[in-house]
């Protein structure tokens, strides 16, 4: 779950556990609101445990194991992943890619990630 959405959520049901029991229990509760308040409480409790076991985010574009690449006479290789401009905020991750090279003159070759697409 991404940070923003995690603070939301948490917001959320800090405000669930908060909100409602307050207003009852300043009123002097009977026993259905004494009830009522502590199931709301309870949700909101549930909802902060869950929001905070969801594991983190998960890298959207991945290479892994790639092959081997090669570039001549001005060509490009990469093994990797290639985004364009400085690749956002989206998750990435290379892992074992393969070898990248580059022979001749304006050739290139990388491996891991690429930003400049």
């Amino acid at each position: 779950m991404s940070g923003g959405r995690r603070a939301a959520v948490t917001v959320a049901a800090v405000s669930v556990i908060v909100s409602t029991p307050v207003f009852w229990l300043f009123d002097g509760p009977d026993t259905g609101q004494m009830v009522g308040a502590t199931v709301q409480a309870a949700t909101g409790v549930g909802a902060l445990v869950w929001v905070w076991l969801q594991p983190a985010a998960e890298a959207r574009d991945s290479a892994v194991r790639t092959g081997r690449a090669e570039a001549n006479g001005g060509g490009r290789a990469h093994t990797g992943i290639r985004r364009r401009g400085a690749g956002g905020s989206a998750a990435a991750r290379v892992q074992q890619s393969g070898d990248a090279v580059a022979r001749g003159r304006g050739s290139s070759a990388g491996t891991g990630i690429d930003y400049t697409g």
